[in-house]
């Protein structure tokens, strides 16, 4: 058996995605080691895996909470998710790709040496910067897309965080414009690191900058065909798509007291780990949830104790989702795009409600493809939230095509294909193309 180290960017999101994997290759008695921010000590030992620690950036004075630097972070620019997406990638997308090289920077030497004490046989990242010492270790590794696969740029797909839909091409050109403009000097200093570093070649092209590259042993990336882009140039034979890729839900969950006995349709509200953070927005979404006949599993996020619930709601600061969807009937949700695939993986409508990142083109993509309903964050009226929740619930035809959609994803888990190929490519150590 091998060493598979994996290395999620510090955020639930892809952590809890290669999670899913790691436990499939654990399982098959791979050891599986877990590179994390020093904030996340101890979150991925309590899972039964070995950590080794790294940092980001220097050490703050006062201790960490896991992923808060990027809680913060979101929290001191949430104005920004106001302003329409072609605003955002000069005030948030930018800086948020700024933060990112930084950290790829401060810890590309510490990386080097957890890789030489690993001698891992595969490496998984997944992250949305290149981090150099990956492809300078000579060793095979594997790079995860759980965002959207717009980030994979192609002319007949939208631009990646524009949240355009095919019906909005004429805005397409300005938008990969302006997200050039603002990125270029950021683009063009990291590249050289990157270069100079044994981490590659960065492209920027006329669709706009990369700040990864893929890999050349294997890719991956996970999103159902049902809402996948027709593509004007294929994806090159490296890259596979996982569907989806759940983890296990552990125990089941049981409703509590105030949501059992019930016949009202339930609901389940998560803005993400991040995007909870905005207290004003979860707050209204409560209130104006608590005015409809609904039962409602909340998803309170870091600010738990700011917000208050009715009687007919119960939630928590962490709530074990994958063992929740399977038990609602709508999702009210930021877009992520973990989220987004699990809603399918379950055969759940959605309410889209985005904040950030990719998040606005996977609620384009939902609302564009019929399995759900996208809207305006900050603007929506009251009485639209509930009577897109109810529409969706008594849409027969909608949870029959969506629970087609379950059945296969179900039958073909993600997280096994994956496991599959990272072990393929443990063994064979050469490429591993599709078909």
């Amino acid at each position: 058996m091998g060493t598979i180290a994996f290395f999620p960017e510090g955020a639930y999101g892809p952590t809890n995605n290669c999670v899913g994997i790691g436990d499939v290759l654990r399982s098959r008695g791979h050891r599986v080691v877990f590179i994390v921010e020093e904030s996340f000590a101890g979150t991925l030992e309590a899972q039964g895996f070995e950590e080794r620690l790294m940092r980001l950036a220097p050490a703050p004075e006062a201790p960490e909470a896991p992923g808060q630097f990027w809680k913060d972070f979101i929290r001191d620019t949430a104005p920004v998710f106001r302003k329409p997406t072609i605003e955002q990638l000069g005030e948030f997308i930018a800086p948020t790709f700024a933060a990112l090289v930084d950290g790829a920077r401060y810890v590309d030497e510490r990386l080097v040496e957890i890789f030489d004490e690993l001698a891992p046989d595969v490496i998984v990242e997944d992250n949305v910067v290149s981090f150099p010492a990956l492809s300078a270790s000579g060793r095979p590794w594997v790079r995860i897309v759980s965002c959207n696969p717009a980030e994979l740029k192609d002319e007949a797909v939208p631009p990646v965080f524009s949240g355009y839909g095919d019906g909005d091409r004429a805005a397409w050109p300005a938008f990969r414009e302006a997200y050039r403009r603002t990125h270029a000097e950021l683009w063009s200093g990291f590249a050289d690191f990157v270069r100079a570093s044994g981490g590659g070649t960065l492209t920027n092209g006329p669709l706009g900058p990369d700040f990864i590259t893929p890999s050349p042993w294997l890719d991956l990336y996970v999103y159902p065909a049902e809402l996948d882009y027709p593509r004007a140039v294929p994806l090159a034979p490296v890259w596979h798509r996982l569907e989806s890729c759940v983890r296990d839900s552990g125990a089941p969950f049981e409703l509590p007291s105030a949501l059992a006995g019930r016949d009202e349709p339930l609901v389940y509200l998560s803005l993400g780990s991040l995007g909870s953070a905005d207290v004003a927005l979860m707050q209204r979404l409560i209130d104006l949830l608590a005015q409809a006949p609904l039962r409602v599993i909340v998803s309170l996020g870091p600010q738990h104790d700011q917000l208050r619930l009715p009687d007919t709601m119960w939630g928590a600061e962490f709530v074990p989702q994958p063992a929740i969807l399977p038990l609602v009937d709508v999702v009210i949700t930021h877009g992520g795009n973990n989220t987004v695939t699990e809603c399918l993986h379950h055969g759940i409508p959605m309410v889209v409600l985005p904040l950030f990142w990719d998040q606005y083109d996977n609620a384009q993509r939902i609302h564009d493809r019929g399995f759900g309903v996208r809207l305006p964050t900050y603007t929506f009226a009251d009485e639209a939230l509930a009577a897109a929740v109810m529409r969706l619930h008594r849409d027969g035809p909608l949870r029959a095509r969506l629970g087609a959609i379950a059945q296969r994803l179900q039958a073909a888990p993600g997280t096994v294909r994956a496991a599959d190929l990272i072990e393929r490519l443990a063994v064979e150590q050469r490429p591993v193309e599709r078909g």
